[in-house]
């Protein structure tokens, strides 16, 4: 029996979309105060991104937030291609962002049978909370903007539909796949 893509995402523990967890805004982490239940959501995530990773290649990158693991608090984590170094979001807020855009489909685990057009600026700058309370400033760039903006918008309560333009809907994973174009996973 072939099982959707949003079904297999379901069945490792990933959160869908209707649910209301995944339209509130995270809450933030008091750190240092909580850095133990910070750390441990973190190494939730990363369990979940392994679970994950085992059945769907991401050659793109991904991502995942909190949220869509059923945890309401201000932590998401990226990985971006190639095998560099996993980016780890505390509290990130966007503080800067380049006006050129460029338009990519994204997918995301939480409704993962589809893909949407989505427009987002090729830099930002981020202000994350480091688990000794010190803010840290990181500017990002094109694919990696484009995954920490997803994961940013996640944590505010909002999927990547809320930007894509009113006259565009999303487009059924197999209809995208004939495209051609490049996406980037819940990421983006």
């Amino acid at each position: 029996m072939d099982v959707r893509p949003s079904q297999q995402m379901r069945d490792l523990g990933v959160v869908q979309r209707g649910a209301g967890i995944l339209a509130e805004p995270a809450r933030g982490f008091e750190l240092p105060a909580e850095r133990d239940q910070a750390e441990r959501i973190v190494d939730e995530l990363f369990a979940a991104m392994e679970r994950i990773g085992q059945v769907h290649p991401f050659a793109k990158g991904m991502g995942i937030a909190a949220p869509q693991i059923g945890i309401g608090r201000a932590a998401a984590v990226v990985q971006p291609p190639d095998g560099a170094p996993a980016v780890i979001l505390l509290n990130p807020r966007i503080t800067a962002h380049a006006d050129e855009t460029d338009e990519q489909y994204e997918g995301c685990l939480s409704f993962f049978d589809v893909r949407g057009l989505v427009a987002r600026p090729l830099k930002i700058t981020v202000e994350t909370t480091a688990l000794t309370g010190d803010v840290v400033v990181t500017e990002y760039e094109r694919g990696l903007a484009r995954l920490i903006h997803h994961e940013i918008d996640h944590l505010d309560g909002l999927l990547y539909t809320a930007r894509m333009a009113a006259e565009v809907q999303p487009i059924p994973v197999e209809e995208y796949r004939q495209t051609g174009r490049a996406w980037v996973y819940d990421g983006a």
